[in-house]
């Protein structure tokens, strides 16, 4: 694993005011991958979008997935970041 695909983004649209979603989805990462990330990053954009990458990897774009759960993007983080790692109850 690349150092890179331990970094997490949020690309969030400033206009659309989705810094407080953004930032909840960022501590949720944090607090499940405390030992597994690198760096988690919020990006302020435009234009709707909300992004979500591992490394250079789109994992989550609101645009084809609509606003994610945080159990599904918990789910594609940690397929990217620490594979053998449970969810606990956040998998079922």
């Amino acid at each position: 694993m690349t150092t890179g695909a331990r970094r997490v983004e949020i690309e969030y649209c400033t206009r659309c005011r989705w810094l407080p979603r953004a930032a909840w989805l960022a501590q949720e990462l944090l607090t499940t991958f405390e030992q597994e990330l690198t760096e988690l990053a919020l990006k302020p954009g435009t234009g709707g979008v909300f992004v979500v990458r591992v490394g250079d990897e789109v994992v989550w774009d609101r645009r084809e997935q609509g606003f994610p759960e945080p159990t599904a993007v918990k789910q594609a983080v940690r397929d990217r970041v620490a594979p053998g790692k449970t969810l606990g109850h956040s998998e079922k």
